[in-house]
C-alpha cells in the first residue's frame, strides 16, 4: 500500500511540473558584422528561458545560405558541451557584404511525455558589411517563418512581424510560441505562464510580437501534419514541425 502511494504521488508531481517549451536554437555571436572575418555559431535544442538543456544528436543538416547558394556546415561542426549537454558550433568566415541565413534541421527528437517526435527547423539571420538585402529568403524547409520585419537592426520595444509558411503556403490559425533566452537568469519569469508566450497567426499566416526587453528571441511557429508519422517501437506516431527563428534586440529606449 505504501509503494501504490508513493507511485501515485510520483506521477501527481510529474503531471503538476512545467512543461517547458522546447526551441531549436542557432545563436551567432553576433546578428550584425561590419568588418570580413569568422563568426562563430552555437547549435542547441533548448529551454531557452529557464536556460535548461537537451541533448542534441549530430544534425541531418547545418548550413548557411546566401543569395540562393547554400554552404554546408556538417563537416565543420564541434561538438561542445554546455550544462552537461550534447550542443555543437562552427565558425564560418564571412568574407563579403551579404545577409547570410544559418539554419539547422534536426534528427527527430522523441517526447515520451507528448507521445510524439518533434523536428525544429530553426534559422537566424546575420547582416554583413551593410549589404542588407535577402533577409526575408526562405531555406526550404517544410515548416518556415518568412520575416516580414527585418530580422536585425532592431531596438527593445520595437514589433516583428512574420509569416509561417508550411509547404510554401501560408499556414492560418498556426500557434507560434515565443520564448526570451536568459542564459545567465537575468529576466525570471514570475510564473510558469509568463516562461512561453503564445499567439496565432491570422488567416494569412502573420504573425506580429513586440520585444519588451534586449536579447535574444525565439519564435517557433508550431504545426502537426495529420499526414506525417514516424515508427516509435512498431507505432505510428505524430511528429511536431517546428519552424523557428531566432533574432537579436538591442538595447533601446529606457533600456540603455
Amino acid at each position: 500500500m505504501f509503494w501504490r502511494i508513493m507511485s501515485l504521488l510520483l506521477v501527481l508531481c510529474m503531471s503538476a511540473a512545467p512543461a517547458w517549451a522546447h526551441f531549436g536554437m542557432v545563436i551567432p555571436e553576433t546578428n550584425i558584422l561590419t568588418r570580413p572575418g569568422p563568426v562563430e555559431v552555437q547549435f542547441r535544442f533548448w529551454h531557452p528561458r529557464e536556460n535548461q538543456g537537451m541533448d542534441l544528436a549530430r544534425p541531418l543538416k547545418a548550413g548557411v545560405l546566401l543569395e540562393d547558394k547554400q554552404t554546408d556546415l556538417l563537416p565543420a561542426l564541434q561538438a561542445k558541451k554546455v550544462a552537461g549537454h550534447n550542443t555543437w558550433q562552427a565558425s564560418y568566415k564571412v568574407e563579403r557584404p551579404g545577409d547570410y541565413i544559418f539554419y539547422l534541421e534536426p534528427r527527430p527528437y522523441w517526447e515520451p511525455s507528448e507521445d510524439s517526435f518533434i523536428i525544429h527547423h530553426t534559422k537566424t539571420v546575420v547582416s554583413a558589411l551593410g549589404a542588407e538585402e535577402g533577409w526575408d529568403a526562405l531555406v526550404g524547409a517544410p515548416l518556415e517563418i518568412k520575416p516580414l520585419t527585418r530580422p536585425y537592426g532592431l531596438n527593445a520595444g520595437n514589433s516583428f512581424s512574420g509569416r509561417v509558411l508550411y509547404k510554401g503556403k501560408p499556414l492560418p490559425d498556426a500557434v507560434v510560441e515565443v520564448e526570451f533566452f536568459d542564459p545567465r537568469g537575468k529576466r525570471p519569469a514570475s510564473g510558469d505562464s509568463y516562461i512561453t508566450q503564445v499567439i496565432k497567426t491570422g488567416t494569412d499566416g502573420v504573425f506580429t510580437w513586440s520585444l519588451p526587453w534586449p536579447g535574444w528571441w525565439g519564435f517557433a511557429a508550431l504545426y502537426t501534419p495529420p499526414d506525417l508519422k514516424l515508427k516509435k517501437d512498431g507505432q505510428d506516431k505524430d511528429v511536431e514541425l517546428g519552424g523557428v527563428l531566432w533574432l537579436y534586440a538591442a538595447p533601446g529606449g529606457a533600456e540603455r
